[in-house]
């Protein structure tokens, strides 16, 4: 599994409701996307939960390199470019990626970890594989996963729920627009 993430920054005065527009029109084209575990629509707005600007960005959760390559290769990708620009497309391993037990997402909160140079890795990374199974577990929660960009040793978690998380926590909080699930279900659940 591998996850993808980008964003794209929005001006001050951007209308939101054109890319809420764009999600309700685009988002059910996705809705059969094969080796697509599930792909959230994020907005970030500013003024809400931390943020100072507007943002729209994509996570994915794909099942395999093959299912990323052709996201980008078949066409599906230049929509985006075509609107947007060219975004960096961070791409990372899914150390583990699990489902929760809500059903309703509509909230992220995207967290990045830069792993020190001096840190044990194998207990770090065994470490966050059971922190993430411990975030699914937690009630509220959709989905939850962590992980790992090797070349920077850097972590990606994230954790979509239905709850508005509060302003306290560490990372990034987006607003959920739409969450397509092709194969959510396949993910094995929090185990608790």
């Amino acid at each position: 599994m591998l996850t993808a993430y980008y964003v794209h920054r929005l001006p001050a005065d951007y209308d939101l409701d054109i890319i809420r527009n764009r999600v309700r029109e685009r988002g059910k084209l996705w809705d059969d996307t094969p080796d697509l575990l599930f792909k959230g629509f994020l907005l970030r707005e500013a003024g809400r939960h931390g943020a100072t600007e507007n943002g729209y960005a994509s996570f994915y959760l794909w099942r395999n390199d093959r299912a990323f390559a052709e996201f980008v290769t078949d066409g599906r990708y230049r929509v985006v470019t075509d609107s947007f620009g060219r975004a960096p497309i961070d791409v990372q391993v899914a150390l583990d990626a699990r489902k929760g037990s809500a059903a309703t997402a509509r909230f992220a909160r995207l967290e990045t970890v830069d792993i020190p140079a001096d840190a044990d890795l194998d207990a770090t990374l065994a470490t966050e594989v059971a922190r993430n199974r411990e975030a699914a577990a937690r009630q509220g929660v959709v989905a939850a996963a962590v992980s790992l960009d090797p070349q920077r040793w850097r972590l990606t978690r994230i954790r979509i729920s239905e709850h508005e998380p509060d302003d306290s926590g560490a990372g990034t909080v987006y607003q959920v627009m739409h969450l397509v699930r092709p194969l959510l279900d396949t993910l094995e659940g929090s185990g608790a």
